[in-house]
C-alpha cells in the first residue's frame, strides 16, 4: 500500500506480512476475475500501484511473461523486493506526489492505495495518463463509510467492543487524511477522468478465516495509537483479541468496490 508520513500502517512492522497474507486470501479472487476479463497475457505492460506485497505482482508476471513488463510501485518497497526480477521492475514511488514510472501501460491496477493517499485526484490522474490509448484501469478501495461495523450482527458485549474498536480504527484513519467514503465515488471519477465503459461492482466477506487474521493482525498493528489516542485501553484489546481466537465472532471487512474503465 502506498503511504505517505502520515500513513498508519507501516508497511515494515511484522503484522503487516499478516495483513497482506490475509488481503491475498481475501481480495485476489476479485481481482483475478476482473484482470481476466480484460485479457492480461502475454507482452501486456502494467503498472502495479502501491504494490505492497507481492501476490497480484507475482500474477501479473506470470501472465505477461517474458515478453511483457510489471511495473511495482510504492513508497516502501520492502515487502516486493523479493519479486525484482524479469518481467518485474521495482520503484521507489509516490503515487501522489511523482509522475508516472512511465508511459503507454496496457494496465495501470491500484489495490486499497487511493483512499490512504493525501492526493488521490493527482495519484489518480497520474495513473490516467499513464495509459495507452485503449488501455485500462482497475481500481479497488474499501468504503468503510459503507459499512462501518466489523461485526455487522451486534448481537453482544463481544460483538460491541469488536465494534467500538472498529470506530477507533476508522477515527485513526481519518485523522490522517484517509478518504472513508471514496470507494463509492470511483465510477463517477473514472468518468470524469475520461474514461469510457465505466463499470464498478463490490465484495463484502462477512466472516472467514482471513477476516479474522486480518482484524488479528490490524489491532495488534495499532494497539499503541489506539491506547495512546484514548480510543481502546490494553485490557480492551487483550479481551477483543482473545475473542476474535476464540472463533466466535462473525467478522467483516469493509466493502471492497472495483470499478474499471477503458482509456479514450
Amino acid at each position: 500500500m502506498t503511504r505517505t508520513d502520515g500513513y498508519l500502517l507501516d508497511n515494515r512492522q511484522t503484522e503487516a506480512g499478516e495483513r497482506f497474507d490475509a488481503f491475498a486470501s481475501l481480495f485476489d479472487p476479485t481481482t483475478f476475475r476482473h484482470l481476466e476479463a480484460f485479457g492480461v497475457g502475454p507482452g501486456w505492460h502494467c503498472w502495479e500501484v502501491g504494490a505492497g506485497g507481492t501476490s497480484v505482482v507475482s500474477w501479473l508476471a506470470k501472465k505477461v511473461g517474458p515478453t511483457g513488463r510489471v511495473v511495482a510501485t510504492d513508497i516502501d518497497t520492502s515487502r516486493v523486493a523479493s519479486v525484482a526480477r524479469p518481467p518485474v521492475e521495482v520503484r521507489v514511488h509516490d503515487v501522489g506526489g511523482q509522475e508516472p514510472p512511465g508511459e503507454g501501460f496496457d494496465l495501470v491496477h491500484a489495490r486499497l492505495v487511493l483512499v490512504h493517499v493525501p492526493d488521490r485526484e493527482r495519484a489518480l490522474r497520474s495513473m490516467v495518463e499513464a495509459l495507452r490509448p485503449g488501455g485500462r484501469i482497475l481500481v479497488e478501495d474499501a468504503d468503510p463509510a459503507l459499512q462501518p461495523l466489523i461485526c455487522p450482527d451486534e448481537h453482544g458485549p463481544e460483538q460491541q467492543l469488536a465494534n467500538r474498536l472498529r470506530q477507533g480504527f476508522r477515527q485513526l484513519l481519518a485523522d490522517r487524511g484517509a478518504d472513508l467514503a471514496y470507494g463509492r465515488r470511483l465510477p463517477r471519477l473514472l468518468r470524469e477522468a475520461g474514461l469510457r465503459r465505466v463499470e464498478a461492482d463490490a465484495y463484502f466477506p462477512v466472516t472467514s478465516p482471513a477476516c479474522a487474521a486480518l482484524e488479528s493482525a490490524t489491532i495488534r498493528q495499532l494497539r499503541d495509537q489506539l491506547v495512546a489516542a484514548g480510543l481502546a485501553t490494553d485490557q480492551d484489546i487483550d479481551r477483543h483479541l482473545a475473542n476474535v481466537t476464540s472463533g466466535g465472532l462473525d467478522l467483516a471487512t469493509a466493502p471492497m468496490i472495483s470499478a474499471w474503465g477503458r482509456k479514450a
